[in-house]
């Protein structure tokens, strides 16, 4: 059975060692960097476990973000759960826990990748999967290496522990020390797994490994950046990043041990890389991550509405061609999550179901890193100098003097003072905080850096045809064909 939100609650209180401006949390679900954020993940929870879209999120008493899809009608009800889940934040939570538990979905689907002479993580994989689908945990990951010198390789590094690596291997488990970085909601996890999306060398074989670990491991540490949540003054002043900041942190692995049945790749950089790009696990990710981008531009157009008419542009011809262009891509979003259901591949010949499109899927993160910025751009050029000009407070209403000032000089035809305060506070958190500010680097890189992803295209997309089109119509003329 699904858990409630409380259950979910109670288990992020596991002694986990988060630290956040040197000091380390006791509590991350009472603590104002991040009891808002875990209450809205909880709320996920709830939804799922007993609400009127208990039916669509769920399948059996599981997740169906866990169910492995075996025909069309099983993309098409995954998407359905998914976009549940993604209205409760409007988009804005994006790692929450149906998007693991999809990759998780995806080693399940095709388990032989783990398959090799050294190591066999078939049987973990598997395993791994079943935990989190039975136990309706919280998966997380943490996937990139640290920034440090790109020139050079993981075993290269200057000092060789600067990438998590083996150190020491046991008869039950292995002993990793090292770092990872962009733990995305890794704090409110209660799982995360810990691997190498990116090609390793030959050389990084200490590094190539793949493990998923509870969050409250002793040695395990997470180093979370700013929280936007504890810097908000109220919800009405900052109604997102008050309750939406997934947060990102800085894992470290301080001589951390891992059990063997908790290891899916070792010391193996092919299958360290194919586990995620050889099994519909990156596919499943970007249909769930298709799914919140849809939305997430839904809400943003819909603020970008709701701005025009209170500032009364609304049917101004050059403000609705604004609003049209964004519908478009609202529309172009959607689109994209459609086609790649419907475009959807077999996975080993049907036996291990079917996967969305990884062509159209692949796509979707093109479009994505350029829509946004341009999309929020747009949108504040629609709200000009309303949202920069707005009182420090919504306490401000209220005061007996300058609440007055406020009725009388910040209001427009049909919207009194306190709607437009609101209103703007919304679409300045949306768009221009600092909250905001992270999720334009954020969507720019969801899928990776656009030189890799656009490489990906390159050699995913069917070039093939599109030669072939092209050569079909050189080949119809001559220089002896006539006028």
């Amino acid at each position: 059975m699904t858990r409630s939100g409380q259950e979910y609650l109670a288990s992020l209180r596991d002694g986990r060692e988060i630290w956040l401006d040197g000091e380390r949390v006791a509590d991350v679900t009472r603590h104002p960097a991040f009891r808002n954020t875990a209450a809205s993940l909880a709320g996920l929870y709830d939804l799922a476990h007993d609400s009127e879209h208990s039916a669509v999120l769920t399948r059996g008493g599981v997740h169906r973000a866990y169910a492995v899809p075996r025909s069309y009608e099983d993309l098409v009800a995954r998407r359905e759960a998914y976009k549940v889940w993604a209205e409760a934040s409007f988009g804005f939570l994006g790692r929450t826990p149906d998007y693991m538990a999809g990759g998780a979905a995806g080693f399940a689907a095709l388990p032989g990748v783990f398959t090799t002479g050294a190591h066999d993580g078939a049987a973990n994989a598997l395993a791994y999967h079943r935990r989190l689908a039975e136990g309706d945990l919280y998966p997380t990951f943490t996937i990139a290496n640290p920034q440090i010198d790109r020139t050079r390789s993981a075993a290269e590094q200057e000092e060789d522990d600067l990438v998590v690596r083996v150190v020491a291997e046991k008869d039950d488990g292995i002993v990793v020390r090292g770092a990872k970085m962009i733990g995305t909601a890794a704090v409110f996890g209660n799982e995360v797994i810990v691997g190498t999306i990116e090609p390793l060398a030959p050389q990084d074989a200490e590094h190539a490994v793949c493990f998923s670990l509870p969050v409250g491991t002793p040695g395990l540490k997470l180093l979370s950046r700013t929280s936007y949540e504890a810097g908000a003054r109220s919800v009405f002043d900052n109604p997102l990043s008050s309750r939406f900041d997934e947060n990102d942190a800085l894992l470290v692995c301080d001589d951390v041990f891992v059990p063997w049945e908790n290891v899916l790749a070792y010391r193996d950089v092919d299958v360290a890389f194919r586990m995620w790009w050889h099994t519909p696990a990156y596919v499943n990710f970007v249909h769930q991550a298709a799914t919140r981008f849809w939305t997430k531009l839904e809400f943003l157009t819909g603020i970008a509405i709701l701005v025009t008419k209170a500032n009364n542009t609304h049917q101004l011809p050059q403000v609705t061609q604004v609003i049209g262009r964004l519908l478009g891509r609202v529309a172009q979003a959607k689109a994209f999550v459609l086609a790649a259901e419907a475009s959807y591949e077999q996975v080993d010949g049907g036996r291990g179901g079917v996967m969305p499109g990884k062509d159209i899927s692949f796509a979707q993160r093109i479009m994505a890193g350029e829509l946004y910025p341009r999309t929020v751009e747009d949108i504040k050029l629609l709200a000009g100098g309303g949202v920069v000009q707005l009182p420090a407070s919504g306490q401000d209403l209220l005061h007996p003097e300058l609440g007055p000032l406020l009725r009388k000089y910040v209001r427009s035809p049909g919207t009194p003072a306190e709607d437009r305060v609101k209103l703007l506070k919304l679409a300045w958190d949306a768009l221009g905080s600092e909250f905001a500010g992270r999720h334009e680097q954020y969507e720019r890189f969801y899928h990776g850096a656009p030189h890799v992803y656009l490489m990906q295209q390159a050699w995913e997309g069917d070039s093939a045809s599109c030669e072939a089109l092209a050569r079909s119509c050189l080949d119809g003329y001559g220089l002896g064909t006539g006028r």
